[in-house]
């Protein structure tokens, strides 16, 4: 179930807080390939699965650290129900790290944490700590501080 923010009142009080998590989801091999295709990176860890078989250390093609990024804004409205904005946008990330890689097969969701919220001309500026969790892994895939606008409905 999707925490409900309301409103710039509701982003306020929820600094510091704890959001929720998506569903568990899989990745797939097709999935990776597309997203290959979609920027032009078939580096043989993502793709190749022969090379892979014999060279990788990870014995299975790995997301793309920029694959697995996009998850959070695929997955930010899994978690979160926001209410009362005329607009949000992705305004960017001030820090993002891949600990772990996320395999095809490996089952992963998106945690979020409400960080510092602030006033931003008309908007509300929100950074988003964000988690792509590995069921089962020690490590996440991907940690991010997501900065998202947004700006209260009339």
């Amino acid at each position: 179930m999707a925490t409900r923010i309301d409103g710039k009142d509701g982003l306020l009080s929820l600094s510091g807080t704890a959001l929720g998590s998506s569903e568990w989801a899989t990745m797939t091999y097709e999935r990776i390939v597309a997203f290959a295709d979609a920027t032009g990176d078939h580096q043989w860890i993502h793709v190749d699965r022969e090379r892979i078989a014999k060279e990788s250390p990870y014995g299975a093609p790995i997301a793309h650290g920029y694959l697995t990024l996009s998850l959070v804004a695929g997955h930010f409205f899994d978690v979160l129900e926001l209410a009362g904005f005329a607009m949000i946008i992705n305004y960017g990330a001030n820090k993002v790290r891949f600990p772990s890689p996320l395999k095809e097969g490996d089952r992963y969701r998106l945690s979020l944490t409400l960080g510092e919220v602030k006033e931003a001309g008309a908007w509300y500026e929100a950074i988003f700590l964000a988690t792509i969790e590995i069921e089962g892994g020690k490590k996440p895939a991907c940690v991010a501080e997501c900065v998202y606008r947004l700006q209260p409905a009339a």
